[in-house]
C-alpha cells in the first residue's frame, strides 16, 4: 500500500507524507549487524572477540593458506587465482572476511553467540558470500549455517548448495533463512562450516554483512485521518493532528516509534499496547520525520531483540519563505509605486482598485490616489510551503503649481511674479529674484529668464514656469570713422542693438538712404553722420553714435615752377597738399641727393636750399600723403 499526502501550511511548514509497500512478512532492527568494520590499512587484524570465533588461523597475508582467514578491504593482491574483490558494505576502507578453507570438513570458520532473544519467535537470518574463485575447474565454495542451542542441539541448519563463479567478474550473493527460537531458550550460536574441503587451491570465499532479525507477522501502517487518506493541504504553524494507523494479529502488542533524519528511532509517549492508532501533533520545525510501527508477542513488546517492524512513513516538513514585502510609500500621485517581496518560487499580489501581480518586484506608473491601501502578497517558497504578508500603501495628491503670466519689461525694470496651488514655494534660478522662498517675488532678470516654481503642499510637489521677457534699451553703433578722396564714396557700417528698435541717419547729405544701416556716403567736404535709434516699446532715451568722414582734396603737383623773382611762378604750388597735415614731401636732384624735405607742406617751396638758389634742372620728388596713397614723379626748376 502506498499513500502520500502533500500539506501546504498558511506561513508555515510543507508537510509531505508517504508510506512504502507493505511487507508480506516484516523485518524488525537487526539483533546481530556484522560488517567486520573499516580503516585506512589493507588489513584489520584478527577476529575481534565481538564478531565471533573461527577455528581457522588467521593470516595478515593477501593469500592466506588453506585452513587460514584475513580480515582485508580487498583481494587485489592475491594473484591471478582469486577475483580482485572488495567489501560488500561499501564504506571507504570497508572490511570483509575472507576464507581460504580448511582441507577438513569439520572446522567451523565462523561461530558467534547470541543472547537475549525471546522464545517462541522467528528470525531471520541472512549474509552476503562471493566465491573468490577465478575458474569454473576449481571446486567452488559450499556452505552450511548452523543454529544451535548452547548445548550444540541443531535448531535450525541450512545449506547454500553450490556458490558458483561468476562470468566476467566477481558477484555477492545474499544468502538468507528463517528460524525460530523454541521455547525456554533465550541464546543461540550461529555457526558456520564448508562443505566442500579446500585444497589446491578450491572453497575458497569472502563473506561480508552478517546480520539477523526477529521476523514477524505483516504488519503495515499509513497515516489516516478520520480513517481516510489525508489529501488535504495544511501549514505546520497551525498545528494539525493525524492519525497513524495499522493492524495488529492476534496475541501481539504494537509501539509506535518516530525518527528524526538519520537519528535512532525512539518510542513515541505513551505508544505501546494493543491500540491500533495513534495520534500525533504536525511537527513546527523543518525536516524529514520517520514514524513506524513494531510488532512482538504481547509479552515481548518492550525487548528490542524481540519486534519486528512495519514499512517507514515520511513525513517532510519543509521551510516556509521567510514573508517580507517593501514598498516606497508615501509616494505622490504621478509617481512610480514601486514593491518588493522576499525571495521565492513564485508570488500572487493583490490590492486596492483591482491591482493583481504575479511579478516579485511589480510597480504601478504612473500611481493615482485610488491606490492607497493595504497589498497583500502570497509568496510561495520551493518546499511549496505559502506565506502571505501585507503593506499599507499611502498616495498623497500633487498640488496643482501654477504661475501667472506677466508683461514684459524693460531692462532695468522688474515685475512682480505670482504663484500658487500649494503651501511653500522654491523657486529657480535665484538671480534677479527678490526672495526664492515667496510666493510672489519682485524679478529683476538682466535677460529674459524662464522662471521655475517648486510647489509643495508638505507631502509632494509640481512646478510651474513663467518667462519674463525683457526688452532690451536701444544701442547705437555707428561704426569706424571713414577716409576717402574728394569724388569717392564710403559705406557706412551702422548696426543696433535693443528689442523692436527703429533707426535713421542725419544729417541726409551725400547719403544713398537714412533709413538703412549700411548706406552709401559721397561727402565732398569733412562730415560727421549721427546714427539715431529709438525703442518702438517705449524701453529707454534715443540713442545716438557718431562716425566721421574725411574726405581727402584731390592733391595736383605742378611739374614746372620758375624761381626767379618775378613775382610769377616763383614757388611750387603743390594744390590741396596742405590738406594733409601728415604727409611729407621729398625731393632729390639726379644724383640722389634730399635738396628739400616738409611735413604737411606748410609753406610752397622756392627752389633754394639752406637759402641758396639751385641749379635750374631737372629734380624728382616723392609725396607720402600717409593715407595709404605715395606720388612721385618730376619737377622742372627754371631759371
Amino acid at each position: 500500500m502506498n499513500a502520500k499526502a502533500l500539506i501546504p501550511l498558511f506561513g508555515g511548514f510543507l508537510l509531505s507524507f508517504s508510506t512504502s509497500a507493505a511487507n508480506a512478512q516484516s523485518l524488525g532492527d537487526p539483533v546481530v549487524s556484522i560488517t567486520f568494520g573499516a580503516g585506512s590499512s589493507t588489513h584489520s587484524g584478527a577476529l575481534p572477540a565481538d564478531s565471533g570465533t573461527t577455528s581457522y588461523t588467521y593470516s595478515n597475508a593477501d593469500f592466506p593458506q588453506d585452513g587460514s582467514y584475513t580480515i582485508e578491504n580487498s583481494t587485489a593482491g592475491s594473484g591471478s587465482v582469486w577475483w580482485s574483490a572488495t567489501d560488500h558494505t561499501g564504506n571507504t576502507g570497508g572490511y570483509m572476511m575472507v576464507v581460504n578453507a580448511s582441507v577438513s570438513k569439520t572446522d567451523y570458520f565462523y561461530k558467534r553467540t547470541v543472547k537475549g532473544l525471546c522464545s517462541n519467535t522467528k528470525y531471520q537470518f541472512s549474509a552476503w558470500i562471493v566465491n573468490l574463485l577465478r575458474s569454473n575447474d576449481i571446486s567452488p565454495p559450499n556452505i552450511t549455517f548452523s543454529i544451535e542451542k548452547t548445548d550444540g542441539t541443531v535448531i535450525e541448519s541450512n545449506n547454500t548448495n553450490t556458490i558458483p563463479r561468476t562470468s566476467g567478474n566477481y558477484q555477492w550473493i545474499q544468502k538468507a533463512f528463517n528460524f525460530t527460537v523454541p521455547a525456554g531458550v533465550s541464546d543461540i550460536v550461529i555457526k558456520m562450516t564448508n562443505n566442500s574441503a579446500g585444497g589446491a587451491p578450491a572453497n575458497d570465499l569472502a563473506i561480508d554483512d552478517i546480520t539477523f532479525s526477529p521476523y514477524g507477522p505483516d504488519i503495515s501502517a499509513s497515516f489516516s485521518s478520520t480513517g481516510s487518506s489525508i489529501t488535504a493541504s495544511d501549514c505546520a504553524d497551525v498545528p494539525q493532528t493525524y492519525t497513524l494507523s495499522t493492524g495488529i494479529p492476534a496475541g501481539y502488542s504494537v509501539l509506535w516509534q518516530s525518527r528524526i533524519g538519520n537519528g535512532a528511532w525512539s518510542d513515541l509517549p505513551g505508544a505501546a499496547g494493543s491500540s491500533s492508532t495513534y495520534k500525533i501533533t504536525s511537527p513546527t520545525a523543518a525536516g524529514t520525520y520517520y514514524y513506524r510501527v513494531v510488532t512482538a508477542q504481547s509479552g515481548n513488546i518492550n525487548s528490542a531483540y524481540c519486534r519486528s517492524a512495519s514499512n517507514v512513513l515520511t513525513l517532510t516538513v519543509g521551510s516556509a519563505p521567510v514573508a517580507t514585502a517593501t514598498v516606497n510609500t508615501p509616494v505622490c500621485a504621478g509617481t512610480t509605486l514601486s514593491f518588493s517581496a522576499s525571495a521565492g518560487v513564485s508570488y500572487k499580489w493583490t490590492g486596492p482598485n483591482g491591482f493583481t501581480s504575479a511579478l516579485q518586484s511589480p510597480a504601478i506608473t504612473p500611481v493615482t490616489t485610488v491606490a492607497t491601501g493595504t497589498y497583500y502578497v502570497t509568496i510561495k517558497a520551493s518546499s511549496g510551503c505559502e506565506v502571505t504578508t501585507q503593506v499599507n500603501v499611502t498616495v498623497n495628491a500633487q498640488p496643482v503649481a501654477v504661475a501667472d503670466v506677466v508683461e514684459p519689461i524693460c531692462e532695468g525694470s522688474s515685475v512682480t511674479l505670482h504663484a500658487g496651488g500649494g503651501s511653500t514655494y522654491l523657486w529657480s534660478p535665484a538671480k534677479g529674484l527678490s526672495d526664492v522662498n515667496i510666493a510672489n517675488p519682485v524679478a529683476s532678470p538682466a535677460d529674459t529668464t524662464l522662471y521655475t516654481v517648486t510647489v509643495s503642499n508638505g507631502t509632494c510637489t509640481s512646478t510651474a514656469t513663467v518667462q519674463v521677457n525683457v526688452l532690451k534699451k536701444p544701442i547705437a553703433n555707428a561704426g569706424p570713422d571713414r577716409y576717402i578722396t574728394q569724388g569717392q564714396s564710403t559705406t557706412l557700417n551702422g548696426s543696433t542693438e535693443g528689442t523692436n528698435v527703429s533707426y535713421y541717419w542725419t544729417p541726409a547729405d551725400n547719403l544713398s538712404s537714412t533709413l538703412e544701416l549700411k548706406p552709401t556716403a559721397t561727402p565732398t567736404e569733412d562730415i560727421t553722420y549721427t546714427l539715431h535709434v529709438v525703442s518702438n516699446e517705449g524701453c529707454g532715451d534715443e540713442a545716438t553714435d557718431e562716425v566721421f568722414v574725411r574726405v581727402y582734396k584731390k592733391v595736383t603737383v605742378p611739374n614746372t615752377f620758375t624761381p626767379n623773382g618775378d613775382g610769377v611762378n616763383d614757388t611750387w604750388n603743390i594744390e590741396a597738399l596742405d590738406t594733409y597735415p601728415t604727409s611729407t614731401t621729398q625731393v632729390f636732384n639726379r644724383y640722389g641727393t634730399l635738396v628739400y624735405k616738409s611735413t604737411g607742406y606748410p609753406k610752397a617751396w622756392d627752389g633754394t636750399i639752406n637759402g641758396q638758389n639751385i641749379p635750374g634742372g631737372t629734380y624728382y620728388y616723392v609725396i607720402d600723403l600717409k593715407n595709404g596713397k605715395v606720388m612721385s614723379g618730376w619737377v622742372m626748376v627754371a631759371r
